[in-house]
C-alpha cells in the first residue's frame, strides 16, 4: 500500500517595501509575513548578518525549530507507546551553515539536545534508546541532505506519580 500524501501550504507576504522597492540591495527590507489560515501569523525577516530584522524569526531558525520540534513530537509519541512517562522536555538545539564563495550556502550540520526528564519508575535506558528511533521516523530529518545529531540527556525525576 502506498503512503499517504500530505500536502502543507503556507502563505508569504513580503512587507519590506519601503516605497522603492527593490531599487537597490540596501532600499528594502527583509521582512515578510507567513501565514497559515486559522494561525497566528510569523513575522520573519532575513538573518541579520543578511541585512535581516534581528527580533524576527529566520528562515534559518526556522528550520532548526522544525528538526527540533518534529524530533521532539515522535519521542513523545514513541514514549507513550513504550511506557516511558515523560514529565518535562526541552531542547537547545543548533546549527551550522556555511557560506560559499558564490554567495549562496547550505547547512552542514545541525544538534539536537534535548533534556528529557522521566518518572522515576521509568525505564531510563529505554528512554534514551528512543532518541534513535524518534530520529529516524523524524520526517523533516529524514528530508534535509545534511547531518543532524542527537546528544540527549535522560534525567530521572524523584519518585511520586505522573499526576502529582
Amino acid at each position: 500500500m502506498a503512503g499517504r500524501i500530505h500536502r502543507y501550504s503556507v502563505r508569504l507576504e513580503w512587507t519590506g517595501n519601503r516605497g522603492e522597492g527593490t531599487a537597490s540591495y540596501r532600499s528594502y527590507s527583509r521582512d515578510h509575513r507567513l501565514s497559515v489560515p486559522g494561525k497566528p501569523a510569523i513575522e520573519a525577516s532575513a538573518d541579520p548578518a543578511f541585512r535581516g530584522d534581528v527580533a524576527r524569526w529566520n528562515p534559518e531558525e526556522m528550520l532548526i525549530a522544525s528538526l527540533s520540534a518534529c524530533h521532539q513530537l515522535w519521542y513523545l509519541h514513541l514514549a507513550a507507546e513504550a511506557g516511558v512517562v515523560v514529565m518535562a522536555y526541552e531542547d537547545a538545539a543548533e546549527g551550522e551553515m556555511r557560506e560559499s564563495e558564490d554567495g549562496g550556502g547550505a547547512f552542514e550540520r545541525v544538534v539536537l539536545r534535548p533534556r528529557v526528564t522521566i518518572w522515576a519508575k521509568s525505564d531510563a535506558a529505554k528512554a534514551q534508546a528512543l532518541h534513535h528511533d524518534a530520529h529516524a521516523r523524524c520526517f523533516i530529518a529524514r528530508s534535509v541532505n545534511f547531518d543532524v545529531a542527537c546528544e540527549a540527556e535522560i534525567v530521572v525525576a524523584a519518585p511520586q506519580s505522573p499526576s502529582s
